[in-house]
């Protein structure tokens, strides 16, 4: 899965460059930059598996686009963005009836990890529609890095329940609730698709859904390590605003 995720981005990134020497199309010398804001739904993928509902953050910081060429109907680019990012998981602790878990403390049972990371996509975007003036359709994918900065667990018991009775966890597997982010490096794949609206003279806006998928652990994946797989996935919706710094004379 990893191989084929890694040949995919592989030829999307040369695309890009590509066209950029051929010198195909009209060149263009357009320099942006911007802030971009937005809600992460994520979770993590473990393995063994942990039952989840998806954990909710927020992500904002600032972004950079430098478009290189036109070839006839798709304006390609270069886009980058460094952000702040709040992201993690939140346990869906039931029994085997699918009802909530009762504590030993009457409270029903609640998990949740925050893992807060400085975040840098690097992409290539493609687009097809209105340049100066109007909306425009793209697509963006390439790789990304994640940098741990800290995290904080919310959790409302001390010792969870695991009763066999009918009453405890249908989901026994708690050692995540405990272990610390082991690995700080965070890396995978990003890839997005949105709209562009372009104002002359005043800037561009963009709307966009975006999915990462994680190649790296948060936890030890050596064989002695409880989870052979715990890899963070998230879906992103943002609004970015960029205005011109340098722009192609026509």
């Amino acid at each position: 899965m990893k191989n084929k995720i890694l040949v995919i981005l592989g030829l999307v990134l040369f695309i890009l460059p590509s066209t950029v020497v051929a010198q195909v199309g009209d060149h263009r010398n357009d320099l942006s930059v911007g802030v971009n804001s937005g809600y992460i739904l994520s979770n993590v993928g473990f393995s063994p598996s942990v039952r989840q509902s998806q954990h909710g953050g927020f992500t904002g910081g600032i972004s950079m686009r430098y478009v290189c060429e036109k070839y006839f109907n798709m304006i390609c680019s270069i886009y980058g963005e460094l952000n702040y990012a709040s992201l993690g998981w939140k346990e869906k602790i039931l029994t085997g009836s699918d009802k909530p878990v009762i504590n030993s403390n009457g409270l029903t049972e609640e998990y949740s990890r925050t893992i807060n990371y400085i975040q840098i996509p690097f992409l290539a975007h493609l687009a097809w529609g209105r340049e100066q003036k109007g909306f425009n359709f793209f697509f963006h994918a390439g790789p990304q890095l994640g940098f741990y900065l800290g995290e904080s667990t919310s959790k409302n018991y001390d010792t969870p329940n695991i009763a066999n009775d009918g009453t405890g966890r249908s989901n026994t597997i708690i050692a995540q609730e405990s272990m610390p982010v082991e690995n700080k490096l965070d890396y995978g794949i990003a890839a997005g698709l949105g709209i562009e609206y372009v104002v002359p003279k005043v800037g561009h806006f963009l709307l966009e859904g975006r999915y990462y998928y994680g190649l790296g652990n948060i936890f030890g994946d050596r064989k002695k390590d409880y989870f052979s797989r715990s890899n963070i996935g998230n879906i992103v919706i943002k609004l970015t605003y960029l205005f011109d710094i340098t722009k192609t004379k026509k």
